[in-house]
């Protein structure tokens, strides 16, 4: 890809070759197909566009040091998935499927994998909705799985370093009980309007939520969750409506895997004070660590990095994980599936 200046990608969509979609109908999944197209046909009263029928995931896949391409925790996508569409009531996409649909579109898309060394990854966008026409409140009788892919550079402007974030307590992202533990776009629809109003145009990265019951424990950014470290201990929130980040459980588990202790628990907002680093994390942004969290309603600011700069434990969680991705370290807890070209 001659005209693709790699190592300046942003976090956007880019048209690539092809795309992979399954439809279910007569209450089961029919075969892959390959498609060219970017448009889907829809019927006008799909329970999609009307009841929220709609689920997705997003993963991503390196061209490695070796010149491998590894897809990262592919199966935890997919569980997810399967999740979200149990929640909802959609039709579940199997698993080998899934997986058969995620190395056949990378495959077809082989030549828009971004090169080693160049800091961008393939990102994959596997979306399941429901296509069948109802005007009353009911599940959809069909459904459609698409995936495609886009390449993509960081999520946050200038990759691997601190950013600030803000508190927003005029808005709650989903309720406890709800839909917050499953990845629904609705979900992100609640948070277009708080994010626009609470990080003023750009000046901060991402708006913190705080629990919708008592507004006193930290939930999760938009797109991301949390965690605190400090006393060699990483320890993220606990909560019924936080989306379970893949990129977090992962995280949690190197930390062990480095000598951290671990804690999945509350985090009142006091706390945030004593917290030596702390990090945003997901898959689009891996780790954005933390400069600091502004509490503008009780004009307080948490400054976490009082350097400004990452703080070694999130260097060190972070460069171990892309080092698992792209290869260059061995991949101990077998989360990689090497995609065959």
């Amino acid at each position: 890809m001659e005209n693709i200046n790699w190592k300046e990608l942003s976090f956007g969509y880019m048209k690539t070759d092809y795309n992979v979609r399954c439809y279910y109908r007569d209450g089961k999944w029919g075969e892959l197909e390959v498609s060219s197209s970017e448009e889907i046909p829809i019927h006008m009263a799909a329970t999609c566009l009307h009841y929220g029928q709609e689920g997705f995931e997003g993963l991503k896949a390196f061209r490695g040091k070796d010149g491998k391409v590894r897809v990262f925790r592919m199966d935890e996508n997919a569980k997810r998935l399967a999740s979200t569409a149990h929640g909802i009531m959609m039709a579940e996409f199997p698993i080998e499927k899934f997986r058969e649909a995620v190395a056949k579109v990378i495959r077809l898309n082989q030549r828009f994998i971004p090169p080693y060394g160049t800091g961008a990854s393939l990102y994959l966008r596997p979306l399941l909705i429901g296509t069948g026409a109802q005007v009353g409140v009911k599940p959809a009788t069909e459904y459609l799985f698409v995936v495609f892919v886009t390449p993509v550079g960081p999520y946050f402007k200038g990759g691997f370093t601190t950013n600030p974030y803000v508190i927003t307590r005029k808005y709650d992202r989903s309720a406890p009980l709800g839909t917050g533990i499953y990845k629904v776009g609705g979900n992100y629809a609640a948070s277009m309007r708080a994010h626009s109003e609470a990080c003023h145009g750009g000046e901060y990265a991402c708006e913190f939520y705080l629990d919708a019951k008592e507004k006193h424990y930290i939930d999760e950014a938009g797109a991301a969750n949390f965690f605190g470290i400090k006393n060699n201990t990483y320890i993220t929130p606990k909560s019924t409506s936080i989306l379970p980040s893949i990129t977090n459980k992962s995280l949690m588990q190197l930390a062990e895997h480095l000598g951290m202790k671990t804690e999945r628990r509350p985090i009142p907002i006091e706390e945030l004070e004593t917290f030596e680093e702390a990090g945003a994390c997901g898959t689009a942004a891996v780790i954005s660590p933390i400069q600091r969290i502004d509490d503008l309603d009780n004009n307080k600011s948490y400054v976490i990095s009082k350097d400004g700069q990452p703080g070694p434990w999130c260097k060190k969680l972070y460069t171990a994980l892309q080092q698992i991705q792209y290869g260059e370290a061995e991949d101990v807890f077998g989360w990689c599936d090497i995609i065959d070209l």
